[in-house]
């Protein structure tokens, strides 16, 4: 008898634990975001048109490294990487997404290679970067 409360105890004990974490998970934007902080401008990122291209987060959204361990499955890249990188990460903000001549990394190779396949996808400069995005 005293075995079987335990076991309801623990089990209701467990749903909870579930349910509350399940509050703290983080949630995919339902909308634009804004990348600010690029000198040729922000850029107005359309997270549900990705996602809906990419089809799972883990396309962009890196597994975190031991010096800094995430605190989320998918966290915002600003949360890490910084202008410039604060440490222990190394990789600063532009460098995330593509190096200094933008011809090549994480967003124009995605780009270049979707529009390989047919997909209008922007590789000039301007296409992304707006001073007018706010």
């Amino acid at each position: 008898m005293k075995v079987t409360k335990l076991l309801v105890r623990l089990l209701g004990f467990l749903v909870v634990l579930v349910l509350v974490g399940s509050g703290f998970a983080q949630k995919a934007p339902e909308g634009p975001i804004l990348l600010k902080n690029a000198p040729m401008g922000a850029v107005k990122f359309d997270h549900p048109a990705h996602t809906k291209v990419a089809g799972k987060c883990e396309i962009c959204h890196h597994a975190s490294k031991p010096q800094k361990p995430a605190k989320s499955p998918q966290e915002a890249c600003t949360d890490c990487h910084t202008n410039p990188a604060t440490p222990p990460v190394t990789t600063k903000l532009q460098a995330a997404f593509h190096n200094p001549t933008a011809s090549a990394g994480l967003c124009i190779d995605c780009h270049k290679t979707e529009n390989s396949q047919g997909k209008a996808a922007p590789v000039k400069c301007a296409d992304c970067h707006k001073k007018t995005n706010a």
